[in-house]
Order: structure tokens, then sequence, then C-alpha cells
């Protein structure tokens, strides 16, 4: 099993919280994963990873599925011009390749904000450490065990 995968279900038991984590195979697109999983595009919560062009430091946008994060209002929120995220940053900073960036299980803390529209939702999907594996999850959990702040920060 992988060492991604590991630590997301170690974060999730530690959390008090099911660790049900269910393979799909590869899934490219949030449209794909909820196919998979048979949900509403947006209970998928996609991990957005940008790079504070400040701090160099990788910054987490949680959001649904249907979203897309608009980088001015990312950027105002982090008080700090946002770049792309590169796959060696994402990897430094979080354990995760991209594909397979969880909400919880990251090798260090990390800023997050928090897609409001996905606490509409009484479930939502997050990847767990692998593009090929997805947890579910109530969002209502994720502001205090992410540390995400909920904002409005899509197009």
């Amino acid at each position: 099993m992988s060492k991604s995968l590991n630590r997301v279900r170690a974060a999730l038991k530690a959390a008090g919280l099911p660790a049900d984590i269910r393979e799909l195979g590869q899934t490219r697109t949030a449209e794909e994963a909820a196919a998979a999983v048979g949900c509403a595009l947006d209970q998928i919560a996609k991990s957005i990873i940008f790079r504070g062009e400040d701090s160099g430091t990788a910054i987490l946008f949680l959001t649904a599925g249907g979203n897309r994060v608009s980088e001015a209002k990312a950027s105002a929120l982090a008080g700090e011009p946002l770049g792309k995220a590169d796959a060696a940053l994402i990897r430094a900073q979080t354990g995760f390749a991209i594909g397979g960036v969880a909400p919880v299980g990251h090798l260090g803390p990390i800023r997050a904000f928090l897609d409001p529209r996905l606490l509409d939702f009484e479930t939502v999907w997050a990847a767990a450490g692998t593009p090929r594996h997805v947890f579910p999850l109530d969002p209502h959990v994720l502001p205090g065990l992410t540390g995400a702040e909920a904002a409005d920060f899509t197009l």
C-alpha cells in the first residue's frame, strides 16, 4: 500500500473518522470521479494547489468539483500573488502526487481555504493520496480537520 494512502488513512483514524477509502481506478477529472462513485459533480472535493509567489509555499484550495478557482480571489485571500505549483513543490510540501492530493495527511501544515459550496452536501468525496483512491466525509468536518477557512474564491 502506498505511503500517501497510509498517511491519509492514519489522519482520518487519528481524527476519529472512518477511513472508508475506495479504489476507483484512474480518474483524471472531477466528472470521472463523480461518475465512478455515483455522486453529483459538486460533491467531489478537488484539492487545488497554488504556489505563493512571495512565500514560495503551497496553498490548498478545496473546491467543489464543478467550480473553478479564481486566481484573483484566491490571491486576495492568500495575501500574496499566486502562481502555478509544479509537481516538485506539491510533492515536497504535501507528500502527494498531482491528482491524488488529499485534504488530510500532508507532510506538514498547509494553509487551506474551503469552497462554501461543499458545505451544501451531507457527504463529499476527496482524493485519498493517490489518483485512484477516494474517501467520503461530511464536509462540515473539513474546517476543523484541515484548518481550512471557508471563503469565496471561485469564478
